[in-house]
């Protein structure tokens, strides 16, 4: 306690013995020996009174040892499969967490990883992929600051994420690699990519690219073949040597029939060749003998026509044209779909021609559309024109249930360029998109769809959707998620077919071990998405007897169900619903194309620069006696004792009240038995 304190006890004291005098020896001089026993009960109240007001505290030091955490991690992917088994990486767990000396300087924890960290509680190594750096992120997050030394057992052979030979731990950590396996290099001849698009056209030939790596120093010569549906399609001769160890292969199939196509690559093994696994890799491609024409029809340049080309044109079955609105109707002739964009007065004969075939269009408004046009010459939307240009930001209807939209998110796009003015729309009206101007969010659409009949429309109120385009590449690297809202936009539009109740959004093609997922919307009578929907779908193999029933979970907008731990093979399924009945097939195919096979060494040099720039040293199995001496011995690993200050109440508040309340009472008690009250 500080000296103010004891001075506030000190002056309690005197005032309770003041107060305790003036009632009881001062005002009543004749009590006998009782005023001693009532004064002594009445000081013990009024002082612990004054102790509860003074609330005297001393702090309080607490000593403990901290150890650093030790944590084991384990490389659990089936690449360790070709070095070692879980019995022997047991048996090196063990021998460490068995150690005295460390058990005395750590605190044990093991983690396990794949694609992801996981909490290991037994030795599995079935994990179809490797991400060591975000392993080690993932260690950072759960450990914080606090000191801790990582052993990572690991062939250091890595298929997802950054390098991590370039990850920097916090500075009070370090990280030990101990290397399962051989780093002998072999000579090897490796396929790294297969690339071909995801469908092709009847009667047409196809690109395909095959690169091969070749890891050796000797002058080595072998062939590549290309087979489809298990005919051979392509042939060449390969030679490598020291200079030249990468090849690349360009060729053209011919798409003879439709249906999905299975393509197998595949080089011929070389003599001294360890690892014949990576000498064969299979891809797909569907054939499809449609292919629709998206007319495009503008009177401006501008970057938006280039974005929505590359985009339609990314599905090999549509073919963009670009069309002028006083081209003759002859080139309307066979034209699927026409995106109108910033229509004005030119447009009148483009209007004629959908007016007399009711070909489904899409329009796009922005600051060149001439709004008093386009309100007389078409009945399904009207716009008011304040010719006053304004900047809308989109805000996704997570409610929209024309199709599906999958994950698709806009936040942080940037904003289009669009009229004021208030908008109508007649017929049946879904809408995708909403404006926010000027952080005000709006009722009114940005981007809609418009049914009416067999008639389908598309209208979208603003320009620069290129910006789009350019932020989905920014966010996630990839066009993948823009193409894909409008290859969806393309496919509703392109059709007059009434939509389905129960519709499906899967890929033909899967790798193994891959998100192979299966989603699908379910919609009631009035076309409006059902969340309560009971889906399950029936899985079968074609090629093996397997089979799986199951239910679709509901994800927000749509069901999914995740099918990544199915086997390589072609499978067909079926989704039903089970109160309706409704059902809807399709099929796809998993391919056995499994990275962690593609390397058998062990990686020496990236382990070891890997501990080198995080404070460690780099062991083999047959070294973990070296690695327990270090860190047993090592001075950075010694625990450290260290103090903690606790601030306490001198006497606790619950104790102070009971001495108050028995004071009081025994004070009571003498009084009533002695008649003085």
């Amino acid at each position: 306690m500080d000296i103010l304190t004891v001075l506030f006890v000190i002056l309690a004291a005197l005032a309770a013995l003041g107060i305790v005098y003036f009632q009881y020896f001062f005002k009543k001089k004749k009590q006998g020996t009782q005023k001693y026993v009532l004064g002594a009960l009445r000081f013990i109240t009024i002082f612990c009174v004054f102790l509860l007001l003074i609330n005297p505290q001393f702090v309080k030091n607490d000593y403990f040892i901290e150890k650093s955490k030790l944590i084991l991690l384990t490389d659990g992917s089936s690449s360790m499969q070709e070095h070692t088994d879980s019995d022997s990486l047991n048996k090196f767990h063990q021998f460490v967490l068995s150690n005295a000396a460390l058990q005395q300087r750590f605190d044990f924890h093991q983690y396990g990883f794949g694609s992801d960290l996981y909490q290991m509680d037994s030795i599995s190594m079935q994990e179809n992929n490797t991400d060591i750096a975000k392993s080690l992120k993932g260690i950072d997050e759960i450990f914080g600051k606090g000191p801790r030394t990582v052993i990572l057992f690991s062939d250091g052979n890595q298929t997802l994420g950054q390098d991590y030979s370039y990850y920097n731990a916090p500075s009070n950590s370090s990280i030990h690699s101990v290397i399962v396996g051989d780093t002998t290099q072999f000579e090897d001849l490796v396929i790294t990519s297969v690339n071909v698009n995801k469908y092709a056209f009847l009667e047409n030939q196809f690109p395909l690219e095959v690169q091969l790596v070749y890891n050796g120093k000797r002058a080595v010569t072998s062939s590549l073949t290309i087979q489809m549906d298990g005919r051979i399609v392509y042939q060449e001769n390969l030679n490598f040597h020291r200079q030249k160890k990468s090849h690349t292969v360009n060729a053209l199939i011919e798409a003879t029939s439709v249906g999905n196509k299975s393509i197998v690559v595949q080089t011929r093994v070389l003599d001294n060749e360890r690892n014949q696994f990576n000498n064969t890799k299979e891809s797909a491609i569907e054939v499809i003998d449609e292919k629709s024409k998206i007319g495009i029809v503008s009177e401006l340049l501008h970057p938006d026509i280039g974005a929505l080309k590359r985009a339609i044109e990314k599905n090999e079955q549509r073919e963009v044209v670009l069309l002028r609105p006083n081209d003759s109707a002859e080139n309307f002739e066979d034209i699927n779909l026409f995106i109108l964009y910033q229509p004005n007065r030119s447009f009148k004969r483009v209007y004629d021609y959908l007016d007399q075939t009711g070909v489904n269009r899409f329009t796009i408004t922005g600051s060149k559309t001439d709004w008093f046009f386009l309100n007389q010459i078409q009945r399904s939307f009207f716009k008011e024109g304040l010719n006053q240009t304004e900047e809308l930001l989109p805000v996704l209807n997570q409610g929209f249930s024309t199709f599906g939209i999958g994950e698709l998110s806009m936040t942080g796009y940037p904003p289009l360029i669009g009229q004021l003015g208030d908008i109508e729309l007649n017929g049946a009206l879904d809408i995708l998109i909403t404006q926010r101007i000027r952080g005000v969010d709006l009722d009114a659409p940005l981007f809609c769809f418009l049914t009416e009949g067999s008639k389908k429309e598309a209208v979208l109120f603003g320009e620069n959707v290129w910006r789009w385009r350019a932020q989905n590449y920014r966010d996630t690297q990839s066009f993948e998620d823009f193409d894909g809202l409008i290859s969806k936009i393309m496919v509703f539009l392109s059709t007059n077919n009434r939509r389905n109740r129960l519709e499906l959004d899967y890929d033909k093609v899967y790798d193994i071990g891959r998100n192979a997922k299966v989603r699908t919307s379910f919609y009631d009578k009035s076309y409006a998405f059902d969340p309560d929907a009971n889906l399950t779908i029936s899985i079968e193999g074609v090629s093996n007897d397997f089979t799986r029933n199951a239910p679709m979970l509901l994800k927000g907008p749509f069901y999914e169900i995740d099918l990544s731990d199915l086997k390589a093979g072609e499978y067909r399924f079926t989704v039903t619903e089970s109160i309706e009945g409704i059902s809807a097939n399709g099929s796809f195919k998993i391919i056995d194309h499994n990275p962690e096979k593609q390397q058998f060494s062990a990686d020496f040099g990236r382990l070891k620069q890997l501990s080198e720039n995080n404070g460690g040293n780099v062991f083999f199995t047959n070294q973990l006696e070296d690695l327990v001496a270090e860190l047993a011995n090592g001075q950075k690993y010694t625990p450290i004792q260290k103090s903690r200050q606790n601030v306490v109440s001198l006497i606790d508040f619950s104790v102070l009240l009971g001495i108050i309340a028995l004071a009081l009472a025994f004070e009571w008690f003498i009084r009533k038995y002695n008649g003085l009250i």
